[in-house]
């Protein structure tokens, strides 16, 4: 059985199942594309950083920073890297701030996925509905073997493939959602542990300078 089979055997729901079925794969990409930018790329520069800021050049941390400014965890180190001698309050301020502002971009099109998710089954059940009402329609006891038991046959047809098509768009989507999710997750944590070994190397060097500048007795 074709594609354009099953297309129409599955009558009018399948419209909306199709453009689900589009747009889901299209924000798939985008988010698979992300994900593997970041993970690529995101421990070697933090390292990076991290042992630049921790040799005191601040400058050169800066600019690998700067490079990078596509990753989250760079803006995020930007944010208080470029504060003009901030205390380490403000410091880790900047830092939490913001990781929040990150937070949106990082859970990006989850909502869409979830509307999806929660919609493609129902249309699967709409389409049941709608091909057991035709099936009744052509439903005549009287002409069991006649000509209107095509109508029965495609009633049924209809409810089938609408359900079927229905929960392989919503099992589809739901693998890659729960996939981006448990990417979020661990984000969320690396975003913590590296911004926890910034923010202690910051006071570091936050308390070393001030004992340099404490007046000797």
């Amino acid at each position: 059985m074709g594609i354009s089979k099953v297309f129409a055997d599955g009558g009018v729901v399948m419209w909306p199942l199709l453009g689900f079925s589009v747009l889901a794969v299209a924000l798939i990409i985008e988010r698979v594309v992300f994900w593997f930018r970041v993970n690529r790329r995101q421990n070697r520069v933090v390292r990076e950083v991290l042992g630049l800021y921790r040799r005191d050049n601040v400058v050169g941390a800066l600019n690998k920073l700067q490079q990078n400014a596509d990753l989250p965890i760079s803006r995020i180190f930007l944010a208080a890297l470029e504060l003009e001698e901030p205390t380490p309050e403000e410091f880790r301020l900047a830092l939490e701030t913001e990781s929040q502002a990150e937070i949106p971009l990082l859970k990006r099109f989850n909502n869409i996925f979830d509307t999806i998710i929660q919609l493609a089954p129902l249309l699967g059940l709409l389409g049941t509905v709608l091909g057991l009402i035709t099936s009744f329609a052509s439903l005549n006891i009287g002409d069991v073997g006649g000509s209107k038991t095509a109508g029965v046959t495609a009633g049924i047809s209809e409810a089938l493939v609408s359900t079927a098509s229905g929960l392989i768009v919503a099992i589809f989507v739901l693998l890659f959602a729960n996939s981006f999710r448990g990417l979020y997750t661990r984000q969320i944590a690396r975003i913590q542990e590296y911004g926890g070994q910034l923010e202690l190397l910051y006071r570091h060097r936050y308390e070393k300078g001030e004992k340099s500048y404490a007046p000797t007795r």
